[in-house]
């Protein structure tokens, strides 16, 4: 009988597979949709990155003369109307079922105010605010933004009459003063320094002006400076940074004339901003005592 002959298997090459050529065969090149849905991914997540960074340097600083309590009010307010410890009392009548409660108003700003009660009205409910404060007494129609049982409720207001205009402004005027010395006051919110900086008013026409000067304290939250045109308080202009270019918005919360010396204003900014002034701020618990303390 004839064997019959088994066909070998060709047999296979020890040589190393190069990996980067099975790869590229096998991977297939993304489509355009693919690549336009990956491109739509990045750009979104670069969006969100830069909306965290801006948020981070936008929170107030835990010492901020502005409440850090929930905002009843949107995040454009926050910025453009910083809300300042204010106690006052409280009347609020809602519109339709004439219902009324007393309550006491914990912070203020020129759009509205927070004010503690156990039992607050619904939220969206329109209502009419009375707030007294010693012998002055503000009125305005308003309507509840955030709502807490327990806890208060924060009011809009929607409409105030010209003539309770100059009171509110007072009232924000005198709160804000009380928060900028406050916060000057402490070591942990201000560094001694003497920057060039212009200030420029808002207005223009006659009242606009234009001055270079210095600083003599400057904080997150502001400075303290020296300016010889006159200015009162409650004043826009804008703050320029001459060794940075740097400028940004601000507001006087404090004057201090003193006879034969320059006028001393202490300007808030609109929004804290740790990088104005490119300095490394000392620390909460700083004092005299601190281990980073150096003798003058």
């Amino acid at each position: 009988m004839k064997r019959r002959k088994r066909k070998q298997k060709p047999k296979q090459d020890s040589k190393p597979v190069d990996q980067t050529s099975v790869r590229a065969t096998i991977e297939q090149p993304a489509s355009p949709v693919e690549i336009e849905i990956q491109v739509e991914l990045e750009n979104f997540t670069g969006v969100v990155n830069l909306q965290d960074e801006n948020e981070t340097l936008a929170r107030p600083a835990e010492e901020s003369a502005v409440q850090e309590e929930p905002a009843p009010q949107t995040g454009a307010d926050r910025r453009t109307h910083p809300r300042y410890a204010f106690a006052a009392t409280a009347e609020v009548v809602a519109n339709e079922s004439g219902a009324r409660l007393k309550a006491r108003v914990r912070d203020l700003s020129r759009q509205g105010c927070l004010v503690d009660t156990a039992s607050p009205f619904a939220l969206g409910m329109e209502i009419d605010v009375r707030i007294t404060k010693g012998p002055e007494l503000f009125e305005a129609c308003a309507r509840v933004v955030y709502s807490q049982p327990g806890k208060g409720m924060g009011l809009m207001f929607t409409a105030v009459e010209p003539e309770q205009l100059g009171t509110l402004s007072r009232w924000i005027a005198e709160s804000r003063e009380t928060s900028w010395l406050a916060a000057n006051r402490r070591r942990s919110q201000r560094v001694l320094m003497r920057l060039p900086v212009r200030v420029s008013s808002q207005a223009s026409g006659a009242s606009f002006f234009e001055e270079d000067t210095h600083t003599l304290a400057i904080s997150v939250h502001g400075a303290l400076l020296v300016v010889t045109a006159p200015v009162y308080r409650g004043q826009r202009f804008t703050l320029s940074n001459l060794q940075t270019n740097a400028a940004l918005e601000c507001i006087v919360a404090h004057i201090d004339k003193v006879p034969g010396e320059q006028t001393r204003v202490g300007v808030e900014f609109l929004m804290p901003n740790q990088t104005f002034w490119r300095v490394a701020f000392p620390p909460k618990d700083w004092s005299p005592r601190h281990p980073d303390a150096k003798s003058s």
